[in-house]
C-alpha cells in the first residue's frame, strides 16, 4: 500500500515548484513589421505631395481656318459644284471582266490599268498574224533564191548565145524567168507589209482588253464586276455593261449656278466672288465668274453661270471640295474688297512635347498619355494630324519618369 502511495506521489505535480523560467519569444517578426510600416509611411507621404514630378506646360497651337468674310455682294446665288472633266470609263470592245483594278474614292493615275477583259479570243488572232507574217517572210526569202538562180541562168545563157552554144528562144525564155520571178518577189512584199499591218491590227485588239484611265482622278463611281460583259454600245443585252466607272478630275471642280435672268445686268465674266459650301458655312472661297452660258431656262427664268474656284497655279483644289455640293456664291461689286483665302486648319505642337509616338496632356495635377499622328512643320513644330483637337497643354519633362496617372507639378504655376 506504500509503494502505490509513492507512486502516486512520484506523478503528482509541485504547483510550488520553480521548475525554471519560460522561453524568451523571438524579436524579428515585430522589427519586420516595423521596417514595413515605415516604408509604407514613406510611400504615402512621396505619393501625397514629395513624389510630384516636375514638367514645364506648353500649348497646342492652331493656325489657319475660315477666312473672314467679305461685303460688296451685288447678287447671291444658289448652285452645286460641278466637275468640268469627268468621265464614265469603257472598254473599246465587247467583253467578259476578268479583272477590276479600282474601287470607289480610289485616285487613279493617266494610263494605269483599270480593268482587263478576258483576251484568249485576241490572243489566238495575235499568234495568227504573227505567224502569217512569218510566213510571207519565208516565201519572200525563197523567191529571192529562186530569182537569183534565175539570174544567173540567163546570164549564161546569154554567154553561150555569143558562142552560138544556145538558141534565141532559150535565152528569151531565160529572161522571162527572171521577169516573174521579180514580178513575184514585188507581190511578196507587198505581203508581207499586209501580213504586217494584220499584225498591228491584231495587236491593238489584243491591248484593247486592257482599260486604262484617260486622265488623273479619283473614281467615284464604280459600275462592273468580274465576270460582268462590258460594251461600249447600249446594245449588247440587258446584262451588258456599257461603263466600268465614272472618273473625275478633281481638280476641274467649279461651280454652277442659275441667276434669274431680271438679275442678268449684275455679272459679267471675270467678275470677283465668294463661294460658301452647305457643308462649310464658315468657309469663305475667293471665286471668279468664268462664263455665263447664253441659254436661257424657260421654265425657271434662269440662265446658267459658270464659278471658278480661284487659286495658285499648279495648286490642288482642297480636298474639302467634292462633286454635287451644294454651294452659295455671292458676287462681288468692282470696289469691293477680295475675300481673304482660307488657310487650311492645322494642330501645331513643340517637337519638345512628342515622347515618341504619344503626348502627356495636363489633366489637373496628373498627366494622361495620348497617341498622336504628327508630320514635319516648321521652326522646331510638328503638326498633329490625329489625336488631338486643339487648345490642349501638354507636360514637357523626364519622359522616362512621366506615365500614364503620373503625378506632376508645373513649374511656375501656384
Amino acid at each position: 500500500m506504500s509503494s502505490q502511495a509513492e507512486l502516486l506521489r512520484q506523478l503528482s505535480i509541485d504547483r510550488d515548484s520553480t521548475g525554471g523560467a519560460p522561453p524568451e519569444r523571438p524579436r524579428w517578426p515585430w522589427l519586420l513589421a516595423a521596417v514595413l510600416l515605415a516604408l509604407a509611411v514613406g510611400a504615402y507621404l512621396t505619393l501625397r505631395g514629395g513624389g510630384e514630378l516636375p514638367v514645364r506646360a506648353v500649348s497646342v497651337q492652331v493656325k489657319g481656318g475660315a477666312a473672314a468674310a467679305g461685303g460688296g455682294s451685288v447678287l447671291d446665288a444658289s448652285g452645286y459644284v460641278v466637275a468640268r472633266r469627268q468621265a464614265t470609263v469603257s472598254s473599246k470592245i465587247t467583253g467578259k471582266v476578268v479583272a477590276i483594278n479600282f474601287e470607289e474614292g480610289q485616285r487613279v493615275e493617266e494610263g494605269e490599268v483599270l480593268a482587263r477583259l478576258d483576251d484568249s479570243n485576241s490572243r489566238a488572232q495575235l499568234g495568227l498574224a504573227e505567224a502569217q507574217v512569218e510566213q510571207a517572210r519565208a516565201q519572200q526569202a525563197e523567191l529571192r533564191v529562186s530569182l537569183a538562180n534565175a539570174e544567173r541562168d540567163a546570164r549564161r545563157n546569154r554567154e553561150l548565145l555569143d558562142r552560138t552554144l544556145v538558141s534565141q528562144a532559150a535565152v528569151d525564155n531565160a529572161d522571162t524567168t527572171v521577169a516573174q520571178l521579180k514580178a513575184r518577189l514585188a507581190s511578196s512584199e507587198q505581203g508581207v507589209r499586209v501580213a504586217q499591218q494584220q499584225l498591228a491590227v491584231s495587236r491593238q485588239q489584243n491591248e484593247d482588253t486592257v482599260v486604262r484611265a484617260p486622265f488623273s482622278g479619283v473614281i467615284t463611281v464604280k459600275n462592273a464586276q468580274p465576270g460582268e460583259m462590258i460594251s461600249p454600245l447600249s446594245a449588247g443585252g440587258a446584262g451588258t455593261r456599257t461603263g466600268l466607272g465614272t472618273l473625275v478630275d478633281m481638280n476641274s471642280l467649279e461651280v454652277e449656278v442659275d441667276v434669274n435672268e431680271n438679275f442678268l445686268t449684275k455679272v459679267k465674266a471675270g467678275q470677283r466672288a465668294s463661294t460658301k459650301l452647305n457643308a462649310y458655312p464658315d468657309w469663305e472661297i475667293p471665286s471668279e465668274l468664268i462664263a455665263i452660258i447664253p441659254t436661257a431656262d424657260r421654265s425657271k427664268a434662269t440662265v446658267k453661270v459658270r464659278v471658278g474656284l480661284v487659286r495658285k497655279p499648279g495648286e490642288a483644289l482642297d480636298p474639302r471640295i467634292l462633286p454635287d455640293m451644294g454651294a452659295r456664291v455671292s458676287f462681288l461689286a468692282d470696289d469691293a474688297p477680295a475675300p481673304a483665302a482660307a488657310l487650311p486648319r492645322r494642330v501645331l505642337i513643340p517637337a519638345e512635347a512628342l515622347a515618341g509616338d504619344a503626348v502627356f496632356v495636363i489633366a489637373g495635377e496628373t498627366v494622361r498619355r495620348q497617341l498622336v499622328k504628327t508630320a514635319p512643320a516648321e521652326n522646331g513644330y510638328l503638326q498633329v494630324l490625329e489625336g488631338l483637337a486643339g487648345g490642349e497643354s501638354l507636360a514637357v519633362g523626364d519622359f522616362g519618369k512621366l506615365a500614364e496617372g503620373s503625378r506632376i507639378k508645373v513649374q511656375g504655376a501656384q
